[in-house]
């Protein structure tokens, strides 16, 4: 979580900008195995925003995210995760980010 901790207050404010309600964190950036290679894993909810606005407002969050990072984001929208066994994974290891 250093890596993300490094980049609170931008965090911060791209998701206030971003109408983000929570942000987490899971995977191996929570890990001593998270390394340069890694990608980040984030889970977001957004507050309601109209439907025509939605995918601008989703890509332009990932792609501020990566371009801040520097590295590749895997950004899952918490409803999309259906897979129980991978929710349950999730999370039991998930770490609040924003929100």
């Amino acid at each position: 979580m250093n890596t993300l901790s490094a980049y609170k207050k931008e965090i911060n404010e791209l998701c206030a900008s971003h109408k983000v309600r929570s942000l987490y964190a899971f995977g191996s950036v929570l890990t001593p195995n998270f390394n340069t290679n890694s990608d980040i894993d984030l889970i977001v909810d957004f507050k309601d925003i109209d439907v025509k606005d939605y995918a601008d407002n989703y890509f332009d969050f990932k792609f501020s995210l990566q371009d801040m990072l520097k590295r590749p984001v895997d950004l899952l929208e918490e409803q999309a995760i259906k897979n129980p066994y991978f929710k349950q994974v999730v999370n039991q290891t998930k770490e609040l980010v924003y929100g």
